[in-house]
C-alpha cells in the first residue's frame, strides 16, 4: 500500500485541478487549477522512473554497490514539462492581467456576458 502513495497523490491533484477547472469562475482560480494538473502529470512521469535501490543516471560508469539505475527519460521529460509549464503559466497570467484591466472583473460569465 506504501507503494501507491505517488499514484494516490497524482490522482487527487488532477481531480482537484479538475475541479477547479470545471467547476471555479474566477480566473485565477482556474489557472491554479491548470498547474495542479501539470504538478500531478509531473509526479506520474518522475513516479514511472523510479526504481527501487536505484542511483541516479549521471555517472558515467556504475558505482560500487549500485545495481541499478534510474531511468534518465522520465526526468528529462519532467524537467522539459516544467519549463514549458512555467511559461504556460505565465502566458495564463498576462491574459488574465488583460482580461481584468478589459473587463474590470475576473468572473467568467461576466466577461461573457460585457463581450464587445
Amino acid at each position: 500500500m506504501i507503494f501507491n502513495i505517488p499514484y494516490i497523490a497524482v490522482v487527487a491533484l488532477i481531480l482537484i485541478g479538475l475541479y477547479a477547472i470545471i467547476f471555479k469562475r474566477n480566473l485565477i482560480k482556474i489557472v491554479i487549477g491548470v498547474t495542479l494538473i501539470e504538478s500531478g502529470v509531473n509526479l506520474f512521469l518522475i513516479t514511472l522512473g523510479y526504481r527501487t535501490g536505484s542511483v541516479a543516471p549521471i555517472y558515467t560508469s556504475k558505482p560500487q554497490g549500485a545495481n541499478i539505475m534510474a531511468l534518465p527519460v522520465p526526468q528529462a521529460l519532467t524537467l522539459t514539462s516544467i519549463v514549458i509549464g512555467v511559461a504556460v503559466l505565465a502566458l495564463m497570467l498576462s491574459l488574465v492581467i488583460f482580461i481584468y484591466r478589459h473587463y474590470g472583473t475576473l468572473d467568467v460569465k461576466k466577461v461573457r456576458r460585457l463581450k464587445e
